[in-house]
């Protein structure tokens, strides 16, 4: 049984100072419901993607999406977590639901409410994602720290990179400009994001601001139904495949400057497909880190380990290039509130197959790749989206 995304809705991602958890939860929901012309009666099972961690002092979010309808009024809520992969795992929740039968129709919500929280307090909630026994626990400059490891490693098997990092930052800029969801809308250019300087330090050597994803607000929600319920919705986007792959936590018991695990789900995605990286019109990854999206770049198969700069510095990974990647902005530019960005990039991977993208379409997309992560390299979600109608 093949599950499809018949409804989708998505909020602007940046410092969203009039929202809180709950009136985030009710506005994707209520949208995602109109956007399918659905009522909230139609839905069998409801799944919350949130990390929370310390965020926000309102914990249980399953139970807010009632909040948006009385209509959800005695159907099942759950709330999943997978650090920073948590909305792709409330998708699949909804995905292994209804592929069991036990339900028709399924509503996942991912959210994120970052912003109110002092910035050091960010840091440590961040660190929760990392392997607190070992040596990623006391690093000073937090999760850009470990990052900023596994960056050192890979400059030390194959040379400075800082050239290709910046290049992916530009083009992630470049791209969210355009796109009216994104938290940071400003095309930055190659040369400002290569330089260190006032308005782009070093956070983590070698890492730089614009190296990094910034904190976020915001929410998004698909709602989820089986082919026969797709089949007569005004539109469908199809699972092609669907595969979560996860990988020791220590970094210690793994060579950091590989995303073995990724790269595992991309395989058994294409298979489960049954295509290839060369049918992929468009691709959504997770660029925490921009060394992360030049690590990617190797896993899903796009160039040979250590040559993941090739995909950059020849254009292949810009928007007219030959796989355009992030043509949202990725979480660079878009926004990295950590609950809802992988339902942010399912809906953004389904604008692109259903033609709904507007400014940041690219041209003739009929398959989307999807990989989002948590951690580092830890959970790994790797969807293939097709348009059914």
């Amino acid at each position: 049984m093949t599950t499809c995304m018949i409804g989708w809705s998505h909020t602007p991602f940046g410092k969203l100072v009039d929202d809180d958890v709950e009136s985030l939860i009710v506005r994707a929901t209520c949208d995602a419901l109109a956007d399918a012309n659905l009522q909230a009666s139609d839905v069998d099972e409801i799944f919350v993607g949130q990390f929370n961690g310390g965020f926000a002092s309102q914990d249980f979010p399953a139970s807010l999406v009632l909040q948006a309808d009385d209509g959800f009024r005695f159907k099942p809520a759950t709330r999943v977590e997978d650090a920073c992969a948590t909305g792709s795992a409330a998708i699949y929740q909804g995905l292994n639901s209804i592929a069991a039968g036990r339900a028709r129709i399924v509503l996942a919500v991912g959210v994120e409410k970052m912003y109110a929280t002092p910035g050091e307090r960010v840091g440590e909630i961040l660190m929760s994602c990392s392997y607190l026994k070992d040596e990623e626990g006391p690093r000073q400059s937090g999760f850009p720290g470990i990052f900023a490891r596994i960056a050192e490693a890979y400059f030390a098997q194959h040379g400075d990179q800082s050239d290709a990092l910046a290049r992916i930052a530009a083009k992630n800029h470049k791209n969210g400009a355009a796109n009216p969801l994104a938290q940071l809308r400003k095309d930055l250019g190659y040369n400002f994001c290569r330089q260190v300087s006032e308005n782009n330090p070093v956070v983590a050597p070698p890492l730089r601001r614009t190296d990094c994803s910034p904190i976020s607000d915001g929410a998004a929600a698909v709602i989820l139904a089986d082919s026969d319920t797709a089949a007569a919705m005004e539109k469908a986007v199809a699972f092609r495949a669907a595969r979560h792959v996860n990988d020791f936590l220590p970094l210690a018991r793994r060579d950091m400057t590989r995303f073995e695990g990724q790269k595992r789900a991309w395989e058994e995605a294409f298979l489960e497909a049954g295509v290839t990286l060369d049918d992929l019109g468009v691709v959504e990854l997770h660029d925490c880190f921009t060394i992360a999206e030049l690590m990617a770049y190797e896993a899903m198969g796009l160039t040979d380990y250590g040559h993941g700069a090739r995909a950059i510095d020849e254009g292949w990974t810009e928007k007219d290039g030959r796989l355009p990647v992030n043509p949202s902005g990725g979480l660079k530019s878009k926004g990295h509130p950590i609950g809802a960005t992988g339902v942010s990039m399912h809906v953004q991977a389904a604008m692109q197959v259903s033609g709904q993208a507007g400014a940041i379409q690219v041209p003739g997309v009929t398959l989307a790749g999807v990989c989002n992560m948590g951690g580092t390299g830890v959970a790994n979600f790797v969807s293939i989206l097709e348009a059914v109608h």
